[in-house]
């Protein structure tokens, strides 16, 4: 397709605005909601958005302003900025009200003294949206209603959907989970792949992979023939993952890597490498700072390397940096794109073999073998690069380097959910969380503190999920029943304080809030609602 001029797409996104896109009648001058849709920020506002967000008196949180609806169409607000020319604070704020609705910045829920399994019903209709009708501003339209996450995240998220599903299911939310499949499908028909959310400036880069799991929840209650149902987009999503890998010349394409003997894992990777628009005056800082330390590293690299960190969820993990003189991890040090990540490719382990069943279930038992085969041979290739067996855990693998990087983290329960472990790397990784991450509330992310948000002080819902099932897949109940128990207590003890459910807990100081990263600690919130309903509703 002939690309089209910025100042047409423009045009077409003030016509559909307006109501008016059926004037544009000629084959060649028609756009559709798609193309319109994957604007960015930076492209749609121009100048305006480079100085909003370089100015953090404006909005302290960078979010807020690329997830504003304009009022009007983007053209018509550039030409305006460069009509007015505001230059004090005061002109500013004035322009962007008259001209953008502004996100709150902070949603906070109504509390009551319901008990918490029951304020959790209750959110499901406060989290969810409607289908959207039309292009508003960065928010990329879905066909069917969703539930977000809560707080700052006013948008869909990949991987967070899939344990908020968890709790739709003991809930009998059944239809709300078949429209959030639909919509990941839809996504993957639509760009090639499930976005990190459904907003423009995502369209870089994905999340884990977590569809197949969805497919394989939704199966459990509605029947195997979900598989063949979602095959195709299915195979779509590999293919997404897996683009480069018959490049025989290529070490590292995208998000392939090819390893010494023939192996190919995956990486994290982002298909930009300029600051994210949402976390814009952040990036540009991390990068200064990363070249003031090492002048041979690029202001692009940097920018890549905290993409993809945003791809794998854990934005940001000691997982992604390197230790300095001190014995310090520091932001700038971060070089994701070199890390072969264990969580990622246990996913991808899981999405081969679901393919494997869709296909053996739609009667193609040569396609089925086919992903078998793959499904093997990562396994083998998973076993031999990332499990370590003198410390007997799973670690992340460098591959400029050529070693694991050491550094313990919960990424290493995934083998075990997925079951890719042995029995006795199972007995070895089950010794190792109770002696390493085992904290009061229950598992902590990394045993380091670092400042980070997916580092110690704090534990997650998805990561006590994963690590409780994982353990049970193997037989270690005890162990098992007595992190449920903990990280139960911590959520129905902050709940019974601040009747709220929040997006991280500190796990080790029980008295204390969790915290680090670039913005607050969010209320709401749909994943750790997701894993304490399917959690509390065993007993």
């Amino acid at each position: 397709m002939k690309k089209l001029p910025v100042n047409f797409l423009f045009l077409c996104s003030f016509l559909i605005l307006t109501g008016c896109s059926s004037a544009i009648k000629t084959e060649e001058k028609r756009i559709d909601e798609k193309q319109l849709s994957i604007l960015p920020p930076e492209d749609l506002y121009g100048k305006l958005f480079f100085e909003v967000q370089e100015n953090d008196s404006l909005f302290p949180d960078s979010k807020t302003f690329v997830d504003a609806v304009p009022r009007l169409a983007p053209e018509d607000i550039r030409k305006k900025y460069s009509e007015d020319q505001p230059e004090t604070h005061a002109e500013m704020k004035a322009f962007l009200n008259q001209n953008f609705k502004i996100p709150e910045a902070n949603t906070n829920y109504k509390t009551d003294s319901s008990s918490i399994n029951l304020h959790i019903q209750k959110l499901w209709e406060v989290l969810k949206r409607p289908s959207d009708k039309q292009v508003s501003g960065t928010l990329i339209p879905l066909p069917n209603p969703y539930i977000v996450p809560g707080g700052r995240f006013r948008e869909i998220y990949y991987w967070d959907s899939y344990f908020t599903m968890l709790g739709l299911q003991e809930d009998g939310e059944t239809e709300t989970i078949r429209n959030m499949v639909d919509n990941f499908a839809w996504l993957i028909e639509t760009y090639g792949f499930i976005p990190n959310g459904n907003r423009t400036y995502y369209l870089s880069r994905s999340q884990p992979p977590f569809f197949a799991k969805m497919v394989e929840l939704l199966a459990e209650i509605q029947g195997e023939e979900v598989y063949t149902e979602y095959l195709p987009a299915l195979q779509k999503e590999h293919d997404f993952w897996m683009n480069g890998s018959d490049n025989a010349e290529l070490q590292a394409y995208k998000r392939v890597v090819k390893l010494p003997d023939g192996e190919i894992l995956n990486r994290y990777w982002d298909d930009k490498d300029t600051p994210r628009p949402e976390s814009y005056r952040e990036d540009v800082e991390t990068a200064e700072r990363a070249i003031a330390q090492n002048p041979h590293r690029t202001r692009e690299e940097v920018y890549r390397d905290l993409r993809a960190a945003a791809e794998s969820g854990w934005d940001f993990s000691s997982r992604w940096l390197s230790i300095n003189g001190n014995g310090d991890f520091n932001l700038y040090s971060i070089h994701t794109t070199q890390i072969i990540p264990v969580d990622l490719n246990s996913l991808l382990y899981n999405l081969e073999q679901t393919l494997a069943r869709g296909y053996e279930l739609e009667a193609a038992p040569e396609k089925a073998e086919i992903y078998r085969r793959k499904a093997k041979n990562r396994k083998a290739a998973v076993q031999k690069y990332l499990w370590e067996e003198e410390t007997g855990f799973y670690f992340d693998y460098n591959f400029k380097n050529d070693n694991t990087t050491g550094i313990y983290s919960l990424a290493g329960v995934y083998p075990l959910f997925l079951e890719i472990s042995e029995e006795d790397q199972a007995r070895r990784l089950a010794e190792a969380l109770e002696q390493v991450f085992l904290r009061p509330g229950g598992l902590v992310s990394t045993p380091h503190n670092t400042g980070q948000q997916w580092d110690a002080p704090n534990g997650w819902a998805p990561l006590q999920y994963m690590s409780i099932e994982g353990l049970r897949n193997y037989g270690k109940d005890q162990l098992a029943s007595e992190i449920r128990q903990r990280w139960l207590n911590l959520n129905q003890n902050v709940y019974q304080k601040s009747y709220k459910l929040l997006e991280k807990y500190n796990v080790e100081d029980l008295s204390k809030e969790s915290g680090g990263g670039e913005y607050p600690t969010q209320d709401g919130f749909g994943w750790t609602n997701g894993v304490y309903q399917k959690l509390s509703k065993e007993e």
